[in-house]
């Protein structure tokens, strides 16, 4: 069953992904074009479903999933440090998800004043989470 639960983890965790890494792309266009009015309710239209329909989806089934897989091997926080570490950075993503939710609501009320700078700096925030979780899940290094 272990593996079972990994697997549907493992393809939660890559469908949440997919709306982190998008997400504030949209942001970007959101606020690059705030005057173009027409283009700026197709956005919103996009932000609200891509939101609504996989990234909360998708963010419970991670969340769900990987406390399944603790529960299921409490003796994984005795393997090393790396188990901290990538749990660390998906908190962090946790709280990112989060905070972009909570601007999505902002910029679908007209009431975000962050830039299109911001969102791209900002757009890079869960590669690298991203990237450290995949190390210490696959290489393990202390």
């Amino acid at each position: 069953m272990y593996l079972w639960v990994k697997a549907f983890h493992l393809i939660s965790v890559i469908s949440w992904m997919a709306v982190l890494f998008y997400l504030p792309r949209l942001f970007v266009y959101h606020t690059e074009n705030k005057d173009k009015k027409e283009f700026v309710e197709v956005i919103k239209v996009m932000e609200r479903k891509l939101h609504k329909f996989i990234g909360v989806p998708s963010f419970w089934a991670t969340i769900i999933s990987g406390l399944a897989l603790i529960m299921m091997n409490p003796d994984i926080f005795k393997t090393g440090g790396w188990i901290h570490l990538k749990l660390t950075a998906a908190v962090l993503l946790i709280l990112y998800f989060i905070h972009i939710s909570i601007i999505r609501k902002k910029l679908e009320n007209d009431q975000c004043k962050m830039s299109g700078k911001f969102f791209r700096f900002y757009n890079e925030v869960p590669t690298i989470l991203m990237i450290v979780i995949v190390i210490m899940a696959v290489v393990r290094p202390f």
